[in-house]
């Protein structure tokens, strides 16, 4: 049965939630499951806004029909070609063989790719075109490498409405409320918001930038993401709008340490504690992760949420420990610069997993290191133990606030 919410009085919300995959992408665990949005216009042409993917297709082909009301589908406009909002394309085709498709000449290649699609009825727009569909026209705004190079967007006046493709966007499905407003969002949905952007788009801060700046000439009143809720508060705009810029441009969001550790015998991970615990005793904001049981994406969030991070590893097999080599390197590929950070290692007979960690830290951009290197014998002992407590004095001085 169609479950179709109207969002303005000629545009309606036609997506479904996933409340049963256990895998983004197959990457990036959503416990809460995950929504994909595709909104309808209805002016004196009919316009769809991108489709959904398979796991939430049939209710989709339902809402657009009731959505429709018998009425023909003029245009079909697609802004990102990922299957998550692409699949239904060809269901949709089958079911509307009148309609136009609208999107770049970078999606029109990709549809040949996904599906047995002869390019018919397709017009292609470049940056700054625009469409009438009578009383409204949209004008493509191009978002390439946010985070898919074909990305684009629409912006449909003289409502304000800017259909956003993956910017902007979250895990976690909707129950009932489709609006940012009337849900707890900085609560219930902020966390998986920052790990979606750091995880699927993060890497391309400088791209985002570029889409923010077009985007500030834009008088914006509702943001249409492909992913979770509809925003449509000026105040509530300008507030992600800000946690997009703040993020894009790699900048810590908070003020706070966190210790990343991995230990095989549990001696390293007492090391971690006792700098967290002598952190936390110094009025330091901190955190503590191990890295070998908390999922990367967690970990990649709150890594580029805080300002200052402690890293504690053992030395395995004359490298680093595998899960915290793992995670480095997924801090590497994403970008990761600009924070403060402190180094602890262990070791029994050859610990050298400080001067590993260190190389890799020091090719990222604007990194400080503070405090020296500790170095754990295996076990902690009374004077590493004090060293380990220097050490996160060293970081609340720097933090400024050690006591």
């Amino acid at each position: 049965m169609h479950n179709v919410t109207q969002i303005g009085e000629e545009l309606f919300f036609l997506g479904g939630n996933d409340r049963r995959l256990a895998l983004f992408e197959s990457a990036y665990p959503v416990p809460r499951g995950v929504s994909y949005n595709s909104y309808l216009l209805k002016d004196e042409k009919t316009v769809l806004f991108d489709t959904v993917d398979h796991a939430v297709s049939e209710l989709f082909f339902e809402n657009l029909e009731f959505a429709l009301g018998g009425r023909p589908l003029d245009y079909l406009v697609i802004h990102h070609m990922e299957p998550d909002h692409s699949a239904s394309f060809q269901g949709v085709l089958e079911r509307h063989p009148e309609v136009t498709v609208i999107t770049d000449q970078k999606v029109g290649m990709m549809l040949k790719n996904y599906f047995p699609y002869s390019g018919k009825n397709i017009r292609l727009v470049r940056e700054g075109d625009t469409l009438c569909t009578g009383k409204y026209t949209l004008a493509f705004v191009f978002a390439p490498m946010v985070h898919w190079p074909e990305v684009m967007m629409s912006y449909l006046s003289p409502c304000g409405v800017l259909f956003s493709a993956d910017a902007f966007g979250t895990f976690g499905a909707l129950g009932g409320s489709i609006f940012a407003d009337e849900l707890p969002f900085e609560h219930d949905f902020l966390d998986d918001a920052r790990r979606y952007y750091f995880n699927i788009v993060g890497k391309y801060g400088v791209q985002v930038q570029s889409v923010l700046k077009k985007a500030a000439g834009l008088d914006i009143r509702t943001i249409c993401p492909l992913h979770g809720p509809v925003w449509r508060r000026k105040e509530d705009i300008a507030w992600l709008v800000g946690k997009y810029d703040t993020w894009s441009r790699y900048v810590p969001e908070e003020r706070g340490a966190v210790v990343f550790y991995s230990s095989v015998y549990g001696h390293t991970a007492n090391a971690a504690e006792i700098v967290a615990t002598a952190l936390a005793g110094a009025g330091v904001p901190v955190k503590l992760y191990d890295v070998s049981v908390t999922h990367s994406s967690i970990l990649l969030a709150e890594a580029f949420r805080y300002s200052h991070l402690v890293f504690a590893t053992t030395t395995y097999n004359n490298g680093i420990f595998v899960s915290m080599e793992q995670f480095l390197g997924e801090l590497g590929t994403h970008a990761m610069q600009g924070r403060t950070y402190a180094l602890v290692e262990n070791g029994s007979w050859s610990p050298q997993a400080g001067s590993l960690m260190e190389g890799k830290i020091s090719a990222w951009k604007n990194m400080r290191k503070v405090g020296d290197t500790v170095t754990v014998l295996s076990s902690v002992k009374d004077d590493t133990a004090e060293a380990l407590r220097n050490l996160a004095r060293a970081v609340a001085d720097d933090f400024g606030t050690s006591k």
